[in-house]
């Protein structure tokens, strides 16, 4: 639910400059605009009703919170709650939370700060979170402290995001760690696609004879449909992301799938 302007090369440093003007038709100008070599990323939540409950699908950057490696995410006050609101979804009507993966624009408002202390924005849902992406950001686990691949200046603060975001909702008993695949309802099925982070995830819904996924950051852009091989350089494991991205997108071209990235603009 914020925009943001960044560079289209700069996160896809492996993407030669020539590729985005070859599919400029799939990015421009919704997705990238050529003139000035920026995308536009809407970072965004889910709302997905099924069998009378109330799922969100990633929550977002939150509200008040410090990142000091990304400043336009740094203390916002946004009305996330009010247009959650419009859409007839007040935080203790929430029963379920997903986070596709632990990064700070995908756990944000799984927190509200109260009385100088972060608790769970959501005080009646389970919060389904990848083991092992809870414990890869885990400080006794030994959390990365710096992007390891090449053309990506990313500096890790990852340890916030989970102080303020992860451990008050493990803290309050609202997570649930899930491991190789998670039966949330009859219409909802939690499947890992590891690469992004180890426990990346993608959420698939099937409804009647029709299906969607919700992807995660498996896909950052339009252009990794026409080059899946290509990945950011914020991912843990790029190989490993690619993979998942080609078996997700044969999934989706096998069962007409509508996907649903976390950052339409």
């Amino acid at each position: 639910m914020a925009g943001a302007r960044r560079s289209g090369r700069g996160g896809l440093p492996r993407l030669r400059p020539e590729k985005w003007q070859e599919h400029s038709s799939w990015v421009a100008p919704h997705f990238w605009a050529g003139e000035t070599d920026n995308y536009l990323a809407a970072t965004q939540t889910w709302v997905v009703r099924s069998t009378g409950r109330v799922i969100l699908v990633d929550t977002g950057l939150g509200n008040h919170k410090e990142r000091s490696h990304m400043p336009a995410w740094t203390h916002l006050e946004t009305d996330f709650i009010d247009r959650l609101a419009a859409e007839g979804v007040r935080p203790e009507d929430v029963d379920v939370v997903v986070n596709t993966h632990v990064h700070a624009d995908h756990v944000g408002w799984n927190t509200t700060l109260r009385d100088r202390e972060w608790v769970p924005t959501f005080p009646n849902a389970t919060c389904l979170i990848h083991r092992d992406d809870f414990e890869y950001w885990n400080r006794r686990n030994g959390v990365p402290k710096r992007g390891r691949h090449r053309g990506c200046q990313r500096r890790r603060r990852q340890r916030a995001d989970v102080e303020d975001s992860i451990d008050p909702v493990h803290r309050a008993g609202q997570t649930l760690l899930w491991e190789s695949s998670h039966h949330i309802d009859g219409n909802l099925q939690l499947e890992p696609a590891p690469g992004r982070t180890p426990g990346s995830a993608v959420l698939h819904l099937r409804s009647g004879t029709e299906w969607a996924l919700f992807v995660g950051d498996l896909l950052r852009t339009p252009l990794q449909i026409l080059e899946p091989h290509v990945d950011t350089c914020l991912s843990e494991d790029q190989r490993a992301a690619a993979k998942s991205r080609r078996r997700v997108l044969e999934y989706a071209a096998d069962t007409n799938a509508l996907l649903g990235p976390p950052k339409p603009p």
